[in-house]
């Protein structure tokens, strides 16, 4: 499996757990405000990590990291994810997807075989906007649908989360987002951040004001809707 990245140490991705990342390339999305352009966009032109080099590193650090999340790019586009997956859980480390939720099959497989212990989704806006979001006109959302109640069923830790942009993201859209997603137990709010490599410059990110209101606007619905990276 091909590997573009590799953050040997992070506290922040996997919540609860020191662990490293792995990021995989390519994407079925196109999300303008996306910050990973390069690796979604054009892959190839990333360097390559070889596997032997990712598994020395991780038997390393056993007994010191204590999860790996693979992430993306989107990672479920992958044909051998879930070897990959096998191959650091024989190590003894859990495993966190990072997805967009647009294959549930692939979801669907990992999570019957016990291959994943914790799951991000993002959600990339209403469903009224979700195609104008992720760049593709006329998109079908049922499988993202299928993805969230899969996600809600799977008797693991989860989260969803959905990065702010003021572009994309009003007072309306956020409420529809609330009825949508009401009661799961963890959803998250981010504030978009441009770094300067994303498919459509041109986003702005919402001041903190308008992002602890969407938040607050949540509350009645998600109780457990949360801000990521911005202090109050």
């Amino acid at each position: 499996m091909t590997i573009h990245g590799l953050n040997k140490t992070t506290l922040l991705d996997y919540p609860g757990h020191l662990a490293a990342t792995l990021f995989t390339g390519g994407c079925n999305f196109r999300c303008p405000f996306c910050h990973n352009a390069s690796l979604v966009m054009n892959p190839s032109s990333q360097p390559a990590i070889p596997e032997e080099e990712i598994f020395s590193f991780l038997k390393k650090r056993q007994g010191i990291l204590e999860g790996v999340c693979i992430t993306g790019g989107e990672p479920t586009l992958a044909p051998d994810l879930a070897d990959l997956i096998k191959k650091i859980k024989d190590l003894g480390l859990p495993v966190k997807l990072d997805s967009n939720g647009y294959r549930p099959d692939v979801l669907e497989a990992l999570l019957k075989n016990g291959l994943l212990d914790y799951i991000a989704m993002d959600i990339k806006n209403a469903p009224a906007r979700y195609g104008e979001t992720v760049g593709i006109a006329n998109l079908d959302i049922t499988p993202i649908m299928h993805s969230v109640e899969l996600i809600k069923a799977s008797g693991i830790p989860f989260e969803f989360r959905t990065t702010l942009v003021r572009e994309f993201h009003s007072e309306t859209n956020i409420l529809a987002i609330g009825e949508w997603l009401k009661g799961v137990p963890a959803y998250y709010l981010q504030s978009f951040i441009d770094s300067h490599d994303i498919i459509a410059p041109g986003c702005h990110a919402h001041d903190d004001q308008t992002v602890f209101r969407f938040r607050d606007l949540l509350l009645p619905m998600i109780p457990g809707v949360q801000v990521r990276g911005l202090s109050e």
